[in-house]
């Protein structure tokens, strides 16, 4: 049995799997703390979208008007899929020479990082011990998360940057004075003094309104990939469940293997889905701020 102040092995090993290598070692449960760099998520990050930008660069660098190669048909299916979303949803061609290629390397970004989940669980933790530097848990290197779409400052950061793209194209687009007047005169439309009276239910209606936006676009991007997450996890505890050449020990390493792999091809939907999704609402998001109530 083990005791409420105990933790079990399998319990301990997900939630070393779920700590952020950053810059205050193990973070205390119940205590939010808002001095915390998670080097992971950052690493990760940032190193997938340079990987992206390189890419794109080489691909647009080697392209030929002739027959394209395999690599060049590929990204040019992706490059017109996107361009043909954002002409059904921006009407604007001015804003669509930023909002096109800002959509088709957020949808591209976001399949990288959350590809970054097929891989191994205990991969760094393997090699950090191998390379001596992560056994013990005061190490830096003790934790690590290679998803950083599972780690919420990520897709919540993304959203925001999005939320400021939407505020900047509702001003270019409405100028100053349309923007404020949709802020504070619409969805309600009134005249005269009954306009100045539900003003501030049209303001605060349209700030839920943009709150709710930003906050359940990083949260759907943070929930399905950290579910994925821990399927993985949980399936890997069956691979960790071997106790010698037994019956059940084959039985648990099979449907390891066979849950793992059935897990992988269905998460390939997933990983790919959520980074449409991503986009697609940042394209009717920027649409909807070049439009009037």
């Amino acid at each position: 049995m083990v005791s409420s102040h105990e933790v079990s092995p399998q319990s301990f090993y997900i939630q070393h799997h779920l700590v952020h290598m950053n810059n205050i070692g193990k973070q205390q449960e119940s205590i939010v703390q808002f001095n915390v760099i998670n080097y992971d998520s950052l690493f990760w990050s940032v190193s997938t979208g340079i990987l992206v930008v390189f890419l794109l660069w080489l691909v647009a660098r080697r392209s030929t008007s002739g027959v394209p190669g395999r690599f060049q048909a590929f990204v040019e299916m992706i490059v017109d899929m996107v361009d043909e979303q954002s002409r059904s949803i921006i009407s604007s061609a001015d804003s669509r020479k930023f909002v096109s290629p800002l959509a088709l390397t957020i949808f591209v970004w976001i399949v990288l990082m959350n590809a970054l989940d097929f891989l191994p669980v205990d991969l760094f933790s393997a090699i950090f011990k191998i390379l001596g530097v992560g056994n013990h848990h005061d190490s830096l290197f003790y934790y690590h998360r290679a998803l950083p779409t599972a780690d919420l400052n990520i897709p919540i950061g993304m959203s925001l940057g999005v939320l400021l793209l939407t505020l900047y194209y509702g001003i270019k687009v409405k100028h100053t004075r349309g923007f404020f007047n949709d802020l504070f005169f619409a969805p309600f439309h009134a005249s005269g003094l009954t306009s100045l009276i539900i003003a501030p239910a049209n303001l605060l209606l349209n700030l839920v309104e943009y709150f709710a936006k930003t906050v359940s676009l990083g949260m759907r991007l943070f929930g399905n990939m950290f579910a994925g997450e821990l399927v993985f996890m949980l399936i890997a505890l069956l691979g960790g469940s071997w106790s010698g050449f037994n019956g059940l020990s084959y039985a648990l390493g099979f449907t390891h293997l066979l849950a793992g792999s059935l897990w992988a091809i269905f998460h390939i939907l997933i990983v790919i889905l959520q980074a449409f999704i991503f986009m697609m609402l940042t394209l009717v998001y920027i649409g909807q701020a070049h439009d009037g109530h």
